[in-house]
């Protein structure tokens, strides 16, 4: 490997962040619930300050989104986060179970590294910082590197308000020169004892390739089926809001529609009248050209841009008004080669036509295992039976009925627990099919009181059995005994 003054600065400047954040976590592990939850209500508050000013830093720095929606992203991964947790107990014990005599204790598990995505590039720092010091925790981040300055402003808003609120310095810190190597260098230290992973395939890949324990999180794909039964203009509704806010950026955002045969004109119509654009032939296959690159990986020119930057950059004319392009696509073209298929991240939607449930059902599993395998899936439905059938036969960890995907996935819509990070189970890849929280930060100590003897475990046959042993033993015993007395008076 041939490393650069700048690599060589970036591995130097993670190791020195590492022994900061080694030794603050250390002290702080000594606090009390009490006072880590002041540090933690401390950064969201801080953070719901500086959410605008760092919302437009992030736009104008990565090209992504909506500021306004940034906005939002920020508050919910600040002040939503904290609302939901601070009431959580993490710190020492947990819970004591005096029937069965055991006691659960909470064990932080060190030094953290957040790696940060440009798609959500401050709103993450804010919930990574609070669910890592929430639960004990220090966090080491390595920014994006085309989202480094909004991302590195976020780590210093948290971070410096975390240490007036009384946190050891180094609790929270950023590599201010991020490289590949550096980053690398975090994942794989010995000083980083587990990685929150949320970016592309590739990261998160090194990830769990680096030896350090992660949690990783893959692509989302999700498809919105609307079933017979639903409100189609409230379900449209819902689609649209989903795949306009932020542009789309959030990883459980809609990728694709899914309509009954007996529905389907209705859904095409409210979607007409709602502001989406069934795109032609032609346009399908000029905008098609955008979406990957040569080497099958989303294209970053089209995330979280507007439909006019889109249809500009596919040289295509589309109607004043309109919010989201929608390709006609069909099951059997679902595929690797098939961008309308895959995860887009941007208004974008491809369009499928299903008879039933169970084809629908088979349709989402196939778009599933072609990306995102795991992470979500729609539904819009007023049929309990179709919901239950729906859930139990598609490869998702997340199976949001009657809300917008984006914001019912993170948990904004929907009681999930708030974050930012969404497991993808085994299946895809994850360690976990977790809304990532505060409790998947901390191992458990528990203290187990000793309830029952080995005879208890045994049975009462058993214990018999050794009490037929044990007065042969002694028979045996005694005969020996008597043998040795007569051969001596012999």
């Amino acid at each position: 490997m041939n490393l650069t003054d700048a690599d060589l600065a970036s591995i130097q400047e993670v190791r020195t962040l590492l022994h900061q954040a080694t030794r603050a976590q250390q002290i702080f592990s000594k606090f009390s619930q009490e006072k880590v939850d002041q540090i933690c209500q401390a950064i969201a508050d801080a953070a719901v300050a500086a959410s605008e000013r760092l919302a437009k830093m992030a736009q104008e720095e990565t090209g992504f989104g909506i500021w306004q929606d940034k906005v939002l992203k920020n508050v919910f991964g600040s002040k939503t986060v904290n609302d939901r947790y601070k009431s959580m107990k993490t710190i020492g014990v947990l819970s004591e179970d005096p029937e069965n005599k055991i006691v659960n204790i909470a064990v932080p598990v060190g030094v953290i590294a957040g790696l940060i995505p440009s798609t959500n590039p401050t709103s993450s720092v804010f919930y990574k910082a609070l669910i890592s010091v929430k639960s004990g925790n220090a966090i080491v981040f390595s920014p994006h590197p085309n989202a480094k300055n909004c991302t590195l402003e976020a780590i210093k808003v948290v971070g410096e308000a975390a240490y007036k609120a009384g946190a050891p310095a180094g609790l929270i810190a950023g590599i201010t020169a991020p490289t590949l190597e550096g980053t690398d260098e975090l994942m794989r230290h010995s000083e980083t004892k587990l990685i929150l992973a949320t970016g592309g395939g590739a990261m998160v890949h090194a990830a769990y390739s680096s030896g350090t324990p992660a949690l990783g999180v893959g692509p989302g794909n999700g498809s919105a089926y609307i079933e017979k039964s639903a409100d189609v203009y409230l379900a449209v509704k819902r689609i649209m809001d989903s795949e306009t806010f932020d542009n789309g950026t959030i990883c459980a955002s809609e990728q694709s529609i899914i309509a009954e045969d007996a529905n389907k004109l209705a859904v095409q119509q409210e979607l007409k009248n709602q502001g989406g654009y069934f795109l032609s032939e032609g346009q399908i296959a000029k905008l098609s050209k955008f979406i990957l690159r040569a080497d099958g990986t989303m294209n970053p020119q089209i995330v979280g841009k507007s439909v006019k930057q889109l249809a500009d950059l596919a040289q295509i004319d589309v109607p004043e008004g309109t919010r989201v392009l929608i390709a006609r696509d069909t099951p059997e073209n679902v595929g690797p080669q098939d961008p309308y298929s895959r995860e887009k991240l941007t208004p974008i939607l491809a369009y499928f036509e299903v008879e039933n449930c169970e084809a629908a059902a088979a349709l989402t599993n196939k778009l599933l295992m072609n990306e995102g395998a795991g992470h979500t899936a729609i539904l819009h439905s007023e049929d309990e039976a179709i919901i239950r059938k729906y859930a139990l036969l598609v490869p998702a960890s997340r199976i949001l009925v009657n809300t917008p995907g984006a914001l019912g996935g993170i948990g904004a819509s929907t009681n999930l627990d708030p974050s930012l990070t969404l497991g993808c189970g085994a299946i895809g890849g994850s360690a976990t099919s977790d809304n990532v929280n505060p409790m998947n930060l901390i191992n458990i100590k528990r203290v187990a009181v000793g309830v029952r003897e080995l005879h208890d475990i045994r049975g009462e046959e058993s214990q018999q059995a050794d009490e037929v042993v044990a007065v042969h033993d002694q028979k045996q015993l005694v005969e020996a005994i008597v043998r040795q007395v007569m051969a001596k008076i012999k």
